[in-house]
Order: structure tokens, then C-alpha cells, then sequence
């Protein structure tokens, strides 16, 4: 089932691959700020909000400088939430989020890929990271970690042991990123297919850290396209940090954010 925007919104916001995490402090600032003062009447989060997420069952310890980053993020999430819609897909780094973490927050979680029905059209959204598929290895992987056994049996594990695979797991990834590895794009059939699956015209999604507009079909009407979303990283030079922004009646643009 589409999700249907209300007649009276206008402007819908989106954004994706902030990876948050304790110790980044630009990044946090430049979220929390972009929180407090958007002027969409509803936020889609397309996933990677955070670095990792290991479970909901995260609880305040003294001292514990990801415990207390956690709280600060959910306050955040939180006070936007009284105020406008926020929703939340997962990414691959934060697919173990939650029901309770979304109660929390006042969040809704949505299925990926999900059609948003807004201004007239459909709109596909997903995070992108399934239809990246040249990444072999990675693909086995999402499939291996997203099945309810995989995740029932590592969710049972203690809170330390798996808060110290995950730093593992992110070591690996930064070892491979600084290596200067190439990751795979979002495949073009696949995703032409799934919006014809679905019948919308535009794909939005993250994960490939790439922000560009594709066309990929001007032959059909309306033409098929892929909007990318911007990666956050404060830190880079340039900085880099984006919202892009749905406004009716048919129209887009990419907000450029600062700490």
C-alpha cells in the first residue's frame, strides 16, 4: 500500500547517509540544527541515520560516551517529532533500529522500498543499497544479515560482545575506504524495473554517496528518473551536507546544510 501524503503538505524533505556517531561532533551539529529549524511539513530519514546501530536495548551508563550520544540523538528526533512527520527507513548500517527506538522517538518506520504517493505522483523511495547489484559479496552479505534468524541470534548475544563486532565490522569498512575501493552504483535496469513494478516515475535514495539527478527513460511519459541523496560529512573539504526537498506542485532542490 502507497503512503498517502495528506492534501495539505507541500514540501517534504529527505535525507540519508549522515552515519552519526559519538565523536563527530559536526556532523551532530549540523543534523541538530537542520532538526530544529526545517520547514517541511514531513522528513524522510532513507536510512544510514547512524554509523552502526546494534539494538534498541542501548540504556543510559554512566560515562558511556555512546549511551549518551544515543539519548542526545533520540531527544533530537524526538522534539522534531511534535512538531511534523518524521520517518524512518532502514539503511545498512542501522537495520537492526527498532519498534522501541521508533516509539521513542514518535518516529514511523517504513518498508524498503516504499511508494509515496504526494502532489499527484508516485514517488519510489528506498535507501538504494539492494539494487547495487555488482556488489556480489555485499548482496550475500544483506541477505545473510536481514533474515529474522541472523538477527534473533545476534540480538540475543550480550550488548558488549556486539557492540565490539560492530567496531570490527567498521574497521573493515574503513580499511576498505581508505584503500580506495570502488563500490558499486545502483543498477539502471533494476532500478527502471522497479519503478515500473510500482508505477512511479522517481526513485529516491542514498547510499551510493554519489547526489546527482539521473534520467533514465525520457522515452516513456513521465520520464523515468533517480534522484541520489548526499552523503553528510562535515569533516571533508568540502564539506559536504544536504537535504533535498519535494515542493508542489512538481518541483525539486537540493538544500545545502552547515554546522
Amino acid at each position: 500500500m502507497p503512503l498517502n501524503a495528506p492534501t495539505q503538505w507541500r514540501t517534504l524533505d529527505f535525507i540519508s547517509d549522515l552515519h552519526l556517531q559519538a565523536g563527530q561532533a559536526a556532523n551532530f551539529a549540523a543534523w541538530q540544527a537542520y532538526m530544529a529549524s526545517t520547514t517541511a511539513n514531513a522528513l524522510f530519514i532513507l536510512g544510514d541515520l547512524f554509523e552502526v546501530w546494534v539494538g534498541d536495548d542501548i540504556t543510559p551508563t554512566p560515562g558511556d560516551i555512546d549511551s549518551d550520544f544515543v539519548r542526545q540523538c533520540q531527544q533530537v528526533i524526538k522534539t522534531t517529532a511534535t512538531r511534523l512527520p518524521v520517518f524512518f527507513m532502514h539503511g545498512n548500517r542501522d537495520f537492526l533500529l527498532g519498534e522501541d527506538f521508533a516509539k521513542t522517538c514518535g518516529i514511523q518506520l517504513l518498508p524498503d522500498p516504499t511508494v509515496l504517493d504526494f502532489d499527484g505522483q508516485r514517488w519510489l523511495l528506498s535507501h538504494g543499497d539492494a539494487l547495487c547489484l555488482g556488489d556480489i559479496d555485499y548482496q550475500q552479505f544483506r541477505l545473510k544479515v536481514r533474515s529474522t534468524e541472523w538477527q534473533s541470534n545476534f540480538l540475543a548475544k550480550p550488548l558488549g560482545e556486539r557492540q565490539a563486532i560492530a567496531r570490527e565490522l567498521r574497521a573493515r569498512s574503513q580499511s576498505l575506504k581508505s584503500s580506495g575501493a570502488s563500490y558499486a552504483d545502483v543498477d539502471t535496469e533494476a532500478a527502471k524495473s522497479w519503478l515500473r513494478l510500482h508505477g512511479a516515475a522517481t526513485l529516491i535514495h542514498g547510499h551510493t554517496h554519489q547526489p546527482q539527478d539521473h534520467l533514465l527513460d525520457a522515452a516513456v511519459q513521465p520520464a523515468l528518473r533517480r534522484l541520489v541523496l548526499s552523503d553528510w560529512d562535515l569533516d571533508a573539504s568540502p564539506a559536504r551536507a544536504e537535504a533535498l526537498r519535494l515542493e508542489a506542485p512538481g518541483s525539486w532542490q537540493r538544500i545545502a546544510l552547515e554546522a
